[in-house]
């Protein structure tokens, strides 16, 4: 059903012929995650129907109609994210939504058609059919952990990581790109792969380099009377392989000349020679088609890189809200919304503050820009996932047992589904954690928050989505006025 689904993903993709971006693989990787996990939670379905004493046949029968409601609420909120991106997003954050929307539609197709086809055909063939080994038969199964009692205990977790990020947030701040501070990136290549960031950035020193103001004023064709903007120290970034550094600066970034890039390259080749081992002329150094020298560039205005930070802030907020406006009508009390959005903002503020505290501390770049939002709105979509899988258990369980309380209908659901948050979570780690180690130095950072995002978003679903709905509702009263009443003999 996977296979299926990737070849389905790429060739809309290919039909539309979409551009496969660092955030559209970010869309790739949430798509594949709800793919595992609308098949993980019909297959546990099946095993509790086997467990119920039903045939195998009755089983998927049954497994698959009870797991329709989680895995439709899991995908809807989800996609709600991806049209709002497609319709505000802009760049690789547009990117990303197209690829979460049409990943959620081919997933939806694949798990709940082509798997439930597969299993046809072989009841058909009467081969037989297993969901578990010796080793998995019992794994997580009848536990029962008293979660809601254990709020106190995950509130302070989350206070102690949330005092963390925002201690660090504030301090330390984050380190924005040029797509929301305005800039120019030129990522350069040394003939030496021992080079040090240190040593680049001496060259580039705002002491060590000289500007010609009237050498400026003829290339860019500025009146006498423009001041040129003082050159300051730029970022100096390890990028890649060995030798290969990325270097932002924002000099003479609100001036539009075409003549601009060619000055500061001027700047940047004359400062930088004494780091090359070989003789080097200022074309081969400018050129993007050598091996060393500058071997990409990026330019991103201050007016531009206002606009990229507003509509991100403005694309996540109205995602937030309509996943907040669904899920309360859907499961028919604000209360479940209120915790979702609750959970979700934790899951964000411990990513960014992550990012706060890390930066310039871990060897990779971790760098905030459209790729990081991508990364944060995967993050969302993931953990909105399995919090939603939760609270539809809940729900259920409500229906099925009214005069239960509310703390053994909430325990009831998040142990039923921690095989569930196990596997989803485990299969996700192993693909971020594969993508981590053998991928390249460049796409690090952006794996770094899905790391954290993943992990914030499992503890969040399991231990502090549903203790916070349970506290909105007050349900430690309304367990006391189920107590207190008095029992018709």
């Amino acid at each position: 059903a996977l296979l299926v689904n990737v070849f389905f993903l790429f060739g809309v993709l290919a039909c539309l012929g979409s551009v496969l971006t660092l955030p559209g693989i970010a869309g790739i990787v949430l798509t594949l995650g709800m793919a595992v996990d609308s098949n993980v939670i019909i297959f546990e379905r099946i095993k509790e129907e086997i467990k119920a004493g039903k045939g195998i046949k009755l089983a998927i029968q049954d497994g698959y109609k009870n797991a329709y409601s989680a895995i439709i609420d899991g995908n809807v909120t989800t996609l709600i994210t991806g049209i709002i991106l497609i319709i505000l997003g802009t760049g690789p954050v547009h990117s990303f939504a197209v690829t979460l929307c049409i990943g959620i539609l081919t997933s939806l197709f694949t798990s709940i058609f082509v798997s439930r086809l597969i299993f046809e055909r072989m009841l058909d063939k009467e081969r037989e059919i297993s969901f578990s080994t010796e080793w998995t038969r019992n794994f997580l199964q009848d536990k029962h952990y008293n979660f809601i009692d254990l709020r106190k205990t995950s509130f302070i977790i989350c206070i102690c990581f949330l005092v963390v990020s925002l201690g660090s947030l504030a301090i330390r701040g984050l380190n924005l790109g040029i797509d929301f501070k305005g800039g120019r990136n030129y990522v350069v290549q040394f003939d030496d792969p021992s080079i040090k960031v240190e040593q680049v950035r001496e060259a580039l020193a705002e002491s060590k380099v000289t500007i010609n103001p009237q050498a400026i004023h003829s290339a860019l064709e500025m009146r006498e009377d423009q001041e040129v903007e003082g050159w300051s120290t730029p970022e100096v970034k390890t990028y890649g392989t060995n030798g290969q550094v990325k270097i932002t600066t924002k000099f003479l970034i609100n001036n539009d000349s075409p003549a601009v890039d060619s000055v500061i390259q001027v700047i940047l080749y004359e400062n930088l020679m004494g780091l090359y081992n070989n003789d080097l002329t200022m074309s081969q150094f400018s050129s993007e088609d050598e091996t060393v020298g500058i071997l990409s560039t990026q330019k991103v205005g201050a007016t531009i890189a206002s606009d990229v930070t507003r509509k991100s802030i403005i694309a996540i907020i109205v995602a937030l809200a309509l996943m907040f406006i669904y899920i309360a009508i859907r499961f028919k009390k604000w209360q479940y919304g209120v915790a979702s959005i609750m959970a979700l903002t934790q899951d964000t503020l411990i990513v960014l503050g992550m990012y706060s505290l890390f930066y310039n501390i871990l060897p990779f770049t971790m760098e905030v820009d459209q790729s990081f939002i991508a990364a944060v709105l995967t993050v969302i979509g993931y953990s909105i996932n399995a919090t939603v899988v939760i609270f539809d258990r809940v729900r259920e369980n409500v229906n099925l047992h009214p005069k239960a309380s509310w703390k053994d209908n909430m325990n009831s659901a998040v142990n039923s589904t921690l095989t569930r948050s196990f596997n989803t979570s485990g299969s996700t780690l192993v693909v971020l954690l594969a993508i981590f180690i053998f991928g390249g130095d460049t796409i690090r950072g952006f794996i770094f928050a899905l790391l954290v995002g993943v992990l914030a978003g499992t503890f969040s679903s399991v231990f502090l989505s549903s203790p916070f709905a349970y506290v909105l509702m007050k349900g430690n009263k309304k367990d006391q006025d189920i107590e207190d009443t008095p029992k018709k003999k």
